[in-house]
């Protein structure tokens, strides 16, 4: 659904590879930092190589702005002349490059995994001008208590780790959990340099809501797995996490209540849905339809938001439904890839197939593909707010919104908001056109809409009643 696109494997490994000291002296100079975008078609990213010379030659790293990884490996920088190789061997990635006579920019091919993009870097004089500022991020010293804190999930048997802010003055307070989307997220569910779990939480807390931000299991300072992990297990930690907070003296135990963002959306219902004692849900881009038909829609939004005509995107909708009933019916991989090939005609290399069969063939993804969150839904009896950007290209708010509404009423709760906020997209930015290649060059973290909407319903839900 939410996984990420990535094109850029981030493994750490760094090595210098050894040239011949002449080859530093070759002018033009190649020393600084360069700057280009690559446009593999659904997104475009933006990519700087940091270039230096030593007494072995050259040595190098990358930054991938647009996914918020810095500082990647190159393991190997070769000069002939004007000609550039930089070798990334454990992310099956490569840049050649012809060095303009001025020196000023590297005109070439990126590879990676069978695939050739152009790419033409830019010497950047200012790399301040390489960071996109995210004004919204909360600095210290903070009016309120930020406390790191660690955790069984007795259940899976790790130890999960996060933060737990609490506001100023005399409690206990009402507190919210904060479940991050799909792909191993941060307790801040840092995502394409933004940080939206450290927003939401700051914003929360200054309005007297305790919040809790968790490291996914396998991630930061969690323990566990989560490559094999899928959707039901993180729901253990979630309730794992309902556990801790109700031993907290600062929360009030009959007011705690679940955000979830994205898979986290699914997630919060089945919590809730097995413990009457949750005082809320905020769903964020959840959803409320099985996971193959979240996907051919994304497919479809997607397409028309990278400029695709409607019949190309309702083309790539259907090639994808193909492949994903295949996937249902247990096929073999052999015969999943053939079709991919052939609905592509050919234009996708073997090795990116193959990448695709392995991300199709994971528990997580099996389990997501059929899961249907109505039945979870129809068992949730406390209050819930179902929020979404009209511009969400990866959860649609025609498909989702109605079907949440429909099946939390038709378990008889009566306490449900549904909500479609105009321009924002799934990470709840004003956008233009909703695409993930917008994400990271967004100042903006979440919409002051957003925020206000989610604080001020959980401050009417939490009053007494009278």
């Amino acid at each position: 659904m939410m996984k990420r696109i990535l094109v850029l494997a981030m493994i750490a490994f760094c090595t210098m590879f050894p040239a011949a000291a002449q080859e530093a002296a070759q002018k033009p100079d190649i020393t600084g930092t360069w700057l280009g975008t690559l446009n593999p078609g659904a997104i475009t990213l933006r990519v700087a190589f940091h270039i230096t010379a030593n007494d072995k030659g050259y040595g190098a790293t990358m930054d991938s702005l647009d996914q918020g990884a810095k500082g990647l490996p190159v393991a190997g920088v070769m000069r002939d002349g004007t000609q550039l190789t930089m070798t990334m061997p454990m992310m099956g990635a490569k840049f050649e490059g012809t060095i303009a006579e001025d020196g000023n920019s590297i005109r070439g091919t990126f590879t990676q995994g069978g695939a050739s993009l152009p790419l033409t870097l830019q010497r950047v004089k200012d790399t301040a001008a390489l960071e996109t500022p995210h004004p919204q991020e909360p600095k210290p010293p903070f009016p309120y208590k930020s406390e790191d804190v660690t955790y069984e999930n007795k259940t899976a048997g790790i130890t999960l780790a996060g933060t737990l802010t609490i506001p100023q003055g005399k409690g206990p307070f009402p507190a919210a959990l904060l479940i991050t989307g799909s792909g191993p997220q941060n307790r801040n569910e840092e995502i394409m340099g933004h940080k939206p779990f450290l927003v939401l939480a700051d914003y929360l807390t200054r309005r007297g809501i305790a919040v809790l931000r968790v490291d996914d299991r396998g991630v930061g300072k969690s323990g566990g797995t989560f490559a094999t992990a899928t959707t039901a297990d993180f729901a253990t930690d979630a309730e794992a996490s309902v556990a801790y907070l109700k031993t907290r003296p600062e929360v009030d135990a009959h007011k705690i209540g679940l955000i979830g963002h994205s898979e986290g959306g699914i997630i919060a219902p089945m919590v809730a849905s097995r413990d009457p004692e949750i005082a809320f849900i905020v769903m964020m881009a959840g959803t409320g339809v099985p996971g193959d038909a979240v996907l051919v829609e994304q497919v479809r939004r997607l397409s028309e938001s990278v400029g695709q005509s409607k019949e190309e995107a309702d083309k790539a909708a259907a090639n994808e439904r193909t492949i994903l009933d295949l996937v249902k019916e247990g096929k073999d991989t052999a015969t999943i890839e053939k079709e991919i090939s052939v609905l592509s005609n050919g234009k996708i290399p073997e090795s990116r197939i193959a990448a695709q069969m392995k991300a199709m063939n994971s528990p997580w993804f099996r389990y997501f593909l059929t899961y249907d969150p109505a039945t979870a839904l129809k068992k949730v009896k406390c209050p819930v707010l179902a929020l979404d950007g009209s511009k969400d290209t990866q959860v649609s708010p025609e498909q989702n919104l109605p079907a949440i509404r429909k099946a939390l009423e038709e378990g008889g709760n009566k306490n449900v908001e549904t909500d479609e906020l105009p321009g924002l997209n799934h990470l709840f930015q004003t956008a233009k056109t909703g695409s993930p290649r917008e994400y990271a060059q967004i100042e903006e973290t979440i919409a002051p809409v957003a925020l206000q909407k989610i604080a001020s319903w959980i401050q009417k839900e939490e009053e007494p009643k009278k």
